[in-house]
């Protein structure tokens, strides 16, 4: 009988776009990859690989009862058609209600914590919540994965993780090398920083916002991109303040994107005023672009570059901080920048190929199923 493995997720675009050379790889390795997501116009790539597809009702930022209690029943049911012979699961909903699902299946499954989410980083009753819910979606677990030692150190101080329970960190999702290759360092006076984000508090768009006018006025030949949609909890905050700033040239907005390499190539640094991440995707790309890239000196992003070689580092939620990097950076010379970004390029090389990933999730997949 030939072996499957089930993918759960909470994005068909994150999936394909950071993990498809996982389901790559599995399905050379002889597997049957199924893969359940919900459908917002990215899956067909995802068919288009050879998986199996199934159509997933799954809301990632709400917390209906109901609605989770549905996706459990329906995670049941799909393994119990399914049968894997191990199941992978990423980010919050798949790994606490996947993973409930296959330990009361005695199904084999691997869990990957790709970030904590706002839910986790924030002290409360909805924290206490989900710290419950992970602890028994990972007890039988047979491998946890962590994009950084952090999240890890948080969810065993939380009791999450039972004594002995196997752990392993890795570089995040990794970048791609071949299909994010260093790009020509731009042309013209103007300097164009980039932000590629979703537009919400935790991801710093505040402090980002503060910190461009106050950079402008001071050096009006800076243009801050943005890229991404709105958190539609945030959209009434956040869409004026984008709007006013676009209108006198400040900032230009966007929204979501495919062509993002075309903006890595066009800019002279990423800016990533995150308050916390997993290990940032962002980061790794306009690192492997070649662009020097200014980020929070927060866990999944420091690890990402090297503070005055590669990047800068500045303090998160502190619009001040995030000011003086950028101010730091525009003292350099075109000379001094390009050079920052050809050493980001060659960090990503040595830390954060994505080959290097894949190989860990074959490892611990081989090791389920017994190959």
């Amino acid at each position: 009988m030939r072996k499957t493995v089930l993918i759960l997720g909470n994005s068909d675009s994150g999936l394909y776009d950071f993990r498809k050379e996982v389901l790559t790889a599995l399905m050379e390795e002889g597997y049957e990859v199924h893969v359940s997501v919900p459908d917002t116009g990215h899956a067909k790539k995802i068919d288009a690989l050879g998986c199996v597809r199934h159509g997933t009702d799954l809301d990632r930022r709400g917390m209906n009862p109901l609605r989770d209690a549905k996706l459990f029943f329906f995670y049941l049911r799909l393994i119990r058609r399914v049968r894997p012979g191990a199941v992978l699961t990423y980010t919050i909903k798949p790994n606490i209600y996947g993973g409930m699902a296959c330990r009361l299946l005695r199904a084999p499954y691997l869990v990957n914590i790709t970030g904590l989410g706002t839910t986790l980083e924030h002290e409360g009753l909805l924290q206490k919540m989900i710290v419950l819910l992970y602890r028994e979606s990972l007890r039988a677990a047979a491998c946890i994965f962590f994009q950084n030692r952090r999240n890890l150190d948080f969810m065993r101080e939380k009791g999450c993780l039972k004594k002995g329970a196997k752990t392993r960190v890795i570089s995040g999702s990794g970048v791609n090398l071949q299909e994010h290759p260093f790009r020509p360092w731009p042309r013209g006076e103007e300097v164009k920083f980039l932000s590629v984000m979703r537009i919400m508090e935790d991801k710093g768009i505040g402090e980002l916002l503060e910190a461009a006018e106050a950079v402008h006025a001071l050096h009006p030949e800076t243009v801050f991109q943005i890229l991404g949609a709105y958190e539609e909890e945030s959209r009434g905050r956040y869409e004026p303040l984008i709007e006013g700033l676009q209108s006198r040239g400040i900032v230009r907005y966007y929204g979501y994107r495919d062509d993002i390499a075309d903006f890595y190539e066009g800019c002279q640094a990423v800016i990533h005023p995150s308050y916390h991440e997993g290990m940032s995707n962002v980061l790794q790309e306009a690192a492997a672009a070649g662009r020097p890239v200014l980020a929070s000196d927060i866990s999944g992003c420091r690890e990402i570059f090297e503070d005055g070689v590669s990047g800068i580092a500045f303090l998160p939620r502190d619009a001040a901080s995030l000011k003086d990097a950028i101010l730091t950076f525009l003292t350099l010379s075109g000379g001094q920048r390009q050079k920052m970004g050809e050493n980001a390029r060659a960090y990503v090389e040595r830390h954060f190929d994505r080959k290097e990933v894949v190989r860990a999730y074959l490892e611990e997949i081989r090791s389920v199923d017994g190959r």
